[in-house]
């Protein structure tokens, strides 16, 4: 079985105004297919080592060599692009009161976690992702990785709880 390309669960305008349909068709459509495309393309070479990408991108050097970068790439690109779609809403959503209470303890405040977000998201050169985890002691943090980077290949023992977007910086 082939990666596919999830389906978005809302229509392309639904997030008007702040992301327009035609932006959502182009990086749902294109982007997102490309890169699924791509890890697809890779992994025929490979059948042996499966489809899971998420064990596949936690350990790196288990990828074979003729395929490490594009499944680093298009395979992380893939996964973090459906988490995106996953998690973005166009219902007015707030942190849940267990979320509330651990981003009030680390960060002291709401704002203060959104300061400590945005930081992450417009000082990283180029595209990438900005996330609020669940780091290796347990608590809240905040880190960012390069556009294609998916999560698990950043940090082995750290596990994402929640990603608040995907930043275009230049």
């Amino acid at each position: 079985m082939a990666i596919i390309l999830p389906d978005l669960p809302y229509a392309y305008d639904a997030l008007e105004p702040y992301i327009d349909a035609e932006t959502m068709h182009l990086h749902h459509d294109k982007h997102h297919q490309t890169y699924v495309n791509n890890a697809n393309t890779a992994l025929e070479k490979h059948p042996e080592i499966g489809e899971d990408l998420e064990a596949l991108l936690a350990d790196v050097e288990s990828i074979p060599a003729d395929i490490r970068q594009a499944l680093i790439n298009n395979g992380g690109g893939h996964l973090n692009h459906a988490l995106f779609w996953e998690l973005m809403t166009p219902e007015k959503t707030a942190p849940s009161a267990e979320l509330a209470a651990a981003i009030d303890e680390v960060f002291g405040s709401f704002e203060e976690f959104q300061a400590a977000f945005t930081a992450a998201a417009t000082t990283r050169f180029g595209s990438g992702w900005a996330w609020l985890v669940v780091n290796k002691e347990g608590k809240l943090e905040v880190t960012s990785t390069a556009t294609k980077t998916h999560q698990s290949q950043k940090v082995k023992h750290q596990s994402w709880a929640w990603t608040f977007g995907n930043m275009h910086t230049t």
